[in-house]
């Protein structure tokens, strides 16, 4: 599968190219090209470290593998599932996993885009709140990815399979010395994180029972990330537990923001005399 992943070195000087423009946009009065030109900016930007991170994670290989191989045995000591034994039972069918490899893949930043241009364009109102929640929260996993911690992939003697690369779609590459840097960042897991703010915000935002249907995409990324091989169990609760401490701040900061603007007070009823009511 090609990677069509940008380069943080590409994301960044695009960031920087959409931030001047929406500066020059805000000085010759365009507020509305100001705006969109920000907004992307802002999330390139993010990206890039997001980036750039994966890239300096990379302290020392051998204890990136040793703190997976801690995090497996701790959570089989606690009678979590092994991850392990739910992948082998899902490549008995090679559709599952050819299918969760797309996903992996693709799904991450597409839905997470579309979210945010829904939102953007339908709810501008509530877009502060989520771009905010998705900058938070992927920056709190940020700092954590800077002690490197390798995917369950990476630990063969643990009878985990990358069956990314055995079925020829893994989007990771440039090896240097059988590991890639990005692939130390595991601990704890975006896709998950994001997932869960996808669902959330589909859920508060959007009317209609047809909504609660979003709660199917952290579902299905637990149990992609997990057969893939990607994430262990610990990535996710650690990513959920960072987004819930980001929506206590946010709360404590501005509180829930309303979907929809109150209902004007209706004007009040005055009687024959003149007074009202």
């Amino acid at each position: 599968m090609q990677n069509l992943t940008l380069t943080w070195q590409t994301a960044g000087g695009t960031a920087a190219v959409l931030l001047g423009a929406a500066y020059a946009a805000k000085r010759v009065a365009r507020p509305g090209v100001a705006v969109v030109c920000r907004e992307a900016g802002t999330l390139l930007a993010l990206f890039t470290l997001w980036q750039l991170v994966g890239h300096l994670s990379v302290l020392s290989t051998d204890h990136a593998l040793d703190r997976a191989d801690w995090i497996h045995r701790t959570e089989l000591a606690w009678g979590l599932p092994d991850e392990a034994a739910l992948q082998r039972s899902a490549r008995e069918h090679s559709w599952v996993i050819s299918a969760a490899n797309y996903y992996y893949a693709v799904m991450h930043f597409g839905v997470m885009l579309v979210l945010l241009a829904w939102v953007f364009v339908r709810h501008r109102a509530r877009y502060a709140w989520l771009r905010n929640t998705v900058v938070l929260t992927t920056a709190a996993c940020l700092l954590i990815q800077f002690l490197p911690v390798a995917p369950p992939r990476m630990l063969p003697g643990n009878g985990f399979v990358d069956v990314a690369a055995e079925y020829g779609q893994s989007v990771y590459g440039g090896a240097v010395g059988g590991v890639v840097a990005d692939q130390l960042s595991a601990m704890p897991s975006v896709h998950v994180a994001w997932c869960v703010i996808v669902a959330v915000a589909v859920a508060v935002i959007a009317r209609g029972p047809w909504r609660w249907l979003a709660v199917l995409h952290p579902v299905i990324t637990v149990y992609v990330v997990v057969v893939t091989a990607n994430h262990f169990w610990a990535d996710g609760l650690v990513a959920v537990g960072l987004l819930l401490i980001v929506y206590l701040v946010q709360h404590a900061f501005s509180g829930w923001r309303r979907t929809e603007r109150p209902a004007a007070e209706p004007a009040p009823v005055r009687d024959r005399a003149g007074s009202s009511s």
